[in-house]
């Protein structure tokens, strides 16, 4: 799959803020590392005409509906960002379930930002509400290929992420209190929160791409729920186009049309 990025942010002065994160859900790690970043459900901007599309202010790919997800999986080559362009902001990419429609999101993926015009790396995980973590056990590079799995077992969720370029992985798994499990997400993500909990500047990343024909990552954007186990197209009339477009309705970044096969797009 993915995703273009448009036009130019001005680039903002602000650092994320920690204010009102609730404690870890589970004991940490050498491996984890507490992040200012968060990552929050699809804050939406608003519905067009276009069956199966909409617009968001901090998410752009796709997401499908349905019932009791069980799984879904990803994988995207890590983008470049030029920090020339977009400094001191930020870019997400990850898979996950929850967060369309609902207020928790079980997920993990890799950030590519900008430190002034300083770019740099990371990959992370997240049960929101509760705190987004840094994963140092999993170093990531521009142009690294990623793929990550989140999995509800009947009790609790584990993320996997594994670098395939590298192949340094990272696991967790936590109860998330609420989850409804009624989606799941390939998501490009301006992440949150200026020190006023706004959405953070969108990083100039380029082109995000996601999935099988571009990481020869087999069977890497499916997810499962009730009663569908495939790609997303699989999911019909549950497949949900986004485009991230600022609170002013401007256009950032836009999913391609998904690949023959139903799984890919740039």
């Amino acid at each position: 799959m993915f995703f273009k990025r448009l036009g130019i942010l001005a680039a903002l002065a602000v650092m994320p803020a920690f204010a009102q994160v609730p404690n870890s859900p589970v004991a940490l790690t050498t491996d984890e590392v507490l992040s200012p970043i968060q990552h929050a459900p699809m804050r939406l901007h608003e519905v067009p005409t276009t069956n199966g599309s909409v617009t968001s202010e901090n998410w752009s790919g796709y997401a499908v509906t349905g019932s009791d997800f069980t799984n879904a999986e990803g994988s995207w080559v890590v983008p470049a960002v030029n920090c020339t362009k977009t400094p001191n902001s930020y870019s997400a990419f990850w898979v996950g379930i929850d967060g369309y429609s609902s207020t928790t999101v079980e997920q993990t993926g890799t950030i590519s930002f900008c430190s002034g015009t300083t770019a740099a790396y990371y990959a992370w995980y997240e049960f929101y509400p509760n705190p987004s973590f840094d994963i140092t056990a999993v170093p990531v590079a521009p142009g690294d290929k990623m793929s990550a799995s989140v999995t509800f077992n009947g009790t609790e969720f584990t993320t996997t992420i594994t670098n395939e370029t590298t192949g340094k992985h990272f696991s967790k798994s936590a109860k998330v209190k609420g989850a409804k499990r009624s989606s799941a997400e390939w998501i490009a993500e301006a992440p949150c929160c200026t020190t006023s909990g706004g959405i953070l500047p969108l990083s100039d990343f380029g082109t995000g791409s996601f999935g099988d024909d571009y990481t020869d990552i087999a069977n890497t954007n499916y997810a499962t729920d009730s009663s569908v186990t495939g790609p997303i197209s699989d999911f019909g009339a549950g497949v949900e186009e986004i485009t991230m477009v600022s609170s002013k309705g401007v256009t950032e970044a836009v999913p391609t049309s998904l690949s023959t096969d139903g799984s890919a797009s740039r």
